[in-house]
């Protein structure tokens, strides 16, 4: 029995470390109970300003928590166990890694009495959590958990990743005043301003240029209207990688459209005819393809980001507050007719991409289904996107207006799609929430739809059910190799959503499409829309 003092129930390690994350706005937990952090639960559950989002799978807690942060900019913490509770984590937590999204892991550990070999689900956490993390330790000791808590965050918050702490039962239990604790200071946000030098380097590189293009990444999504004002000032047309589609509408004058693989011809055009890439918050990846010869000015929180790609000029800082302070000193440009042929391309495109969405092809269409979905997805709509071949006509096909979306990036990870629509509901609750999807990738984390379910959360999960890893048949394809290992036995997933508690909708014929999204829409509950679709890319 909890010994009591005069003032009630003592706290423990536990009340006060939930206590502390509560304080600085972080309540909201993902992960599966157990014998090693049941203090840590109970904390939570005690805690009116806390919730546990009770998940299947630890690998769902971990990809939710990644995308809490890539769609809010806000900590959200797996909560675990010792063990396999800690290990399932791995791969959720390096999509965080790579993508440089602020997670909080808490994971229990042993008795410290019991720690070493042959210690039931004891495992070495803290080296395992090393290549993962920016910040990683083991409370060893009450009177430094709240210490090593804060410092934790502001590693998360600052050097944008993962933070691990693993808490021994037994520690987790222990009682601790909050009064009497040393703390640190946990930083909201962190940003940067760039050097009067550094500004005016750029700003005279983009004057000396006769044809500028801009490059919008991920890093510049909070700073949309800073690159409209820029493109608007210097005529020029803007590009962006993948995960910055939708910075602004597709429809916008200025927009080309995503560069590289999937993305459109004109933005490939522009790209190869300008004398100076001006990159805002890119990370210059091999798929967003600019070629390594183009002279470059980089914009980027992450100095270290600075120089990937050869630069002309290199400014460290924010570009909400670089971007600003750049369009004020270059000069300001005539229309010579840029936004006439940009129009025109546009145009040629969207036609191309009318044509290609077949309204009576059977199976069912990717082009289509994204038609579709472009057709009638609410303009305030948050999507969840999952990785494979969905994932590459989305980013072709998909005409984005003011929705945001969200990924597994550099890991391309499958089956982000769903946690990922979870998390986004509980953060945007008023707000449409799609996951597009495909076969594979929804059956690895399926299970977790009933975590939909039980938390009332009324997502649409569109699954682009072709029977196969489609993705990766084209990748043996192009790499000369026959198919294999790529058929897939599915079962039908709109009755296992009505089985699990939410609605299923199958599609098989092209006509009964737009019904089922605007059907699926209306739903106040979880929902499936399976759609049988065809496997090829192009016929």
């Amino acid at each position: 029995m909890k010994k009591t003092t005069s003032e009630g129930p003592e706290t423990t390690v536990a009340d006060v470390l939930v206590a502390e994350l509560a304080a600085w706005g972080i309540d909201l937990f993902f992960g599966i109970p157990g014998a090693s952090s049941l203090p840590l639960v109970d904390a939570v559950r005690k805690n009116q300003n806390a919730r546990y989002i009770v998940v299947r799978h630890e690998q769902t807690a971990a990809m939710a928590a990644s995308a809490y942060n890539k769609f809010t900019g806000r900590i959200a913490v797996c909560l675990t166990i010792a063990g396999p509770g800690a290990t399932n984590l791995a791969t959720g937590l390096y999509d965080a890694k790579e993508d440089r999204a602020s997670v909080l892991s808490l994971n229990g550990q042993v008795k410290t009495q019991y720690a070493g070999p042959g210690g039931i689900q004891e495992i070495d956490q803290d080296a395992f959590f090393r290549p993962i993390t920016v910040f990683n330790n083991t409370v060893a000791d009450p009177v430094t958990a709240v210490k090593l808590l804060t410092r934790a965050l502001r590693y998360a918050v600052v050097a944008r990743g993962v933070a691990q702490l693993s808490l021994p039962n037994d520690i987790q239990a222990a009682p601790l005043e909050s009064a009497y604790c040393e703390r640190e200071t946990c930083l909201p946000s962190v940003s940067a301003a760039p050097t009067d030098e550094a500004v005016r380097a750029a700003a005279e590189v983009i004057d000396a240029a006769s044809r500028p293009v801009i490059l919008a990444g991920f890093g510049a999504m909070h700073a949309a209207g800073a690159v409209l004002d820029l493109a608007t000032k210097i005529q020029a047309p803007i590009v962006t990688t993948f995960r910055a589609k939708g910075i602004l509408p597709d429809d916008n004058e200025w927009v080309a459209g995503v560069h590289g693989e999937l993305g459109t011809p004109h933005a490939l055009t522009l790209v190869l005819k300008s004398d100076l890439v001006i990159a805002c918050g890119a990370s210059f990846s091999d798929l967003t393809g600019i070629p390594q010869g183009k002279r470059a000015v980089q914009i980027d929180i992450d100095p270290l980001q600075l120089g990937k790609h050869p630069l002309a000029a290199g400014v460290f800082g924010d570009c909400a507050i670089v971007l600003p302070r750049i369009a004020g000193q270059v000069r300001a440009r005539e229309d010579r007719g840029e936004r006439q042929w940009l129009a025109d391309k546009k145009r040629e495109w969207f036609d191309r991409l009318d044509r290609e969405a077949d309204p009576e092809a059977v199976p069912v269409r990717p082009p289509y289904i994204m038609k579709v979905l472009s057709d009638r997805l609410p303009e305030d709509a948050v999507i969840s996107l999952d990785v494979g071949d969905n994932q590459w006509w989305f980013g072709r096909n998909f005409r984005m207006k003011r929705q945001r979306f969200a990924m597994s990036g550099y890991l391309g990870t499958m089956g982000f799609g769903l946690p990922g629509a979870i998390a986004a509901k509980l953060a945007y609750p008023e707000k449409t929430v799609i996951c597009i999807t495909g076969d594979g990738g929804f059956a690895m984390v399926m299970a977790d739809f009933a975590t939909a379910v039980k938390y009332d959360l009324p997502i649409v999960v569109v699954v682009l059910n072709n029977h196969e890893l489609a993705m990766i048949r084209e990748e043996q394809r192009e790499a000369g190799y026959p198919p294999y290992g790529v058929d897939l036995t599915n079962p039908d997933f709109a009755a296992f959503a009505r089985a699990s508690g939410g609605a299923g909708i199958r599609v098989t014929r092209p006509q009964d499409l737009p019904r089922a999204v605007e059907e699926a829409l209306k739903m106040n509950k979880p929902v499936v829309v399976d759609v049988e679709t065809d496997p090829e890319r192009f016929r």
